[in-house]
């Protein structure tokens, strides 16, 4: 790995690992958790924390892939958090029968998601039998963590509002606003939700993007922060 300074910092003894929107690119996800449990034999820390970004889901081949691969810890990470993301979010509003939401989840690309599990893309959600350990992890999401110098998020936050004070609307779906303010945040944001232009992750000094368009043809990236210091895996 090539390390770099970091805009924020990690207490000592703790590692993070934060991969970007996944969009049921199994297989890449896999490949990320492999080299990941590869780094913590080869460097072992006290405490190593995993954190997916959000939008595990919709779009690519194996979204219930996706989801196993989520509810299962390397060998090495003490703890996986698992973050809310705007199609995680659309299909639980369908699921509570918001019929704008389900609009929304089939134009994201949750047809993808039905399929993976066997269901008809088409039918309603009342007909929907998704696996209960999915419901039960997409319904345990958190919207964001924390740690450290560092505030993890899917869409991002809004500048001037203190990040206890941030919306959900926001947290999951803002983008412009948040991408073009170099303001100090009160930590600096780790997050996915709008892909990169050159699917590269973006590093800066108030904010990390980690979204480089698994389900494009870019690379599922992974951030790998440390002390003050970070760099990258790509799956």
């Amino acid at each position: 790995m090539e390390w770099r300074d970091a805009p924020g910092w990690l207490p000592e003894g703790c590692r993070v690992y934060a991969v970007g929107d996944v969009h049921g690119c199994a297989g890449r996800l896999l490949g990320l958790h492999t080299q990941i449990t590869r780094d913590l034999a080869a460097r072992p820390v006290e405490r190593a924390t995993l954190i997916h970004l959000g939008d595990l889901i919709d779009k690519g081949e194996d979204s219930a892939g996706a989801l196993d691969l989520a509810l299962t810890a390397p060998q090495g990470v003490a703890e996986v958090v698992n973050l809310l993301g705007n199609h995680e979010d659309a299909l639980l509003e369908a699921l509570a029968g918001d019929r704008g939401a389900l609009r929304d989840f089939r134009d994201f690309g949750g047809g993808a998601t039905l399929a993976s599990w066997g269901l008809d893309p088409l039918s309603d959600p009342a007909e929907w039998r998704i696996p209960e350990r999915h419901l039960r992890l997409l319904r345990a999401m958190a919207l964001t963590h924390r740690l450290g110098g560092y505030f993890f998020v899917h869409g991002g936050i809004r500048p001037g509002v203190a990040l206890e004070a941030q919306v959900r609307g926001d947290l999951l779906n803002i983008r412009r606003t948040f991408h073009d303010s170099a303001a100090e945040h009160g930590a600096v944001i780790v997050h996915g939700h709008t892909p990169t232009r050159d699917r590269l992750p973006e590093l800066r000094a108030n904010r990390i993007n980690l979204d480089t368009g698994a389900v494009h043809g870019g690379a599922l990236s992974c951030a790998v922060l440390e002390a003050r210091r970070v760099a990258f895996l790509a799956g």
